[in-house]
């Protein structure tokens, strides 16, 4: 009697274990930073962003050599001067300066929304590409194995009614 119970619990576990495998397999993941960061499009966009903020990054060397040029004559001069003339290329130097850290802040505006254009559409096409691929194939879920990363498709039960109905709200 034993020995059948045990012979029918194997062949259930037997029979069981397959589907068990099937619904594992209804899981897939994907490391998004890896495919991000090697998608041709996405590249180029770094490049495109490489470039302006490589230019940005001139233009204001550029203009703060002026302003070190300028302060450093203005100094080197000031003896010579009426204290009216210092005091106007006094002001002069803090406007310079104003504007330099204006244009900074300006550039690092313009280059961060430069960047949200380029790649919010190539991740949203990357996030298709992924929940298409994952819904052909047949999977419920694709995670991402990145690190941080979380649940990219669900499409699987979701079981927040059922375990609120079993908490009894």
């Amino acid at each position: 009697m034993m020995k059948s119970i045990l012979k029918l619990l194997t062949a259930t576990f037997i029979a069981v274990a397959p589907m068990a495998t099937v619904a594992q397999s209804n899981v897939a993941h994907i490391n998004v930073q890896q495919l991000i960061s090697e998608m041709p499009e996405v590249i180029a966009a770094q490049n495109e962003l490489s470039k302006l903020e490589k230019d940005y990054t001139t233009q204001i060397d550029n203009a703060f050599k002026e302003f070190q040029t300028k302060a450093q004559s203005y100094s080197s001069d000031a003896a010579n001067q009426t204290d009216i003339t210092n005091q106007a290329r006094q002001k002069e130097l803090e406007s310079m300066q104003i504007n330099l850290q204006e244009f900074r802040d300006s550039a690092a505006q313009e280059l961060q929304k430069k960047q949200m254009d380029l790649m919010t559409p190539l991740l949203e096409k990357a996030r298709d590409a992924i929940t298409k691929v994952g819904k052909d194939q047949g999977f419920n879920y694709v995670i991402d194995s990145s690190p941080n990363g979380g649940i990219i498709l669900a499409d699987g039960k979701d079981l927040l009614a059922d375990v609120k109905k079993a908490l009894g709200f």
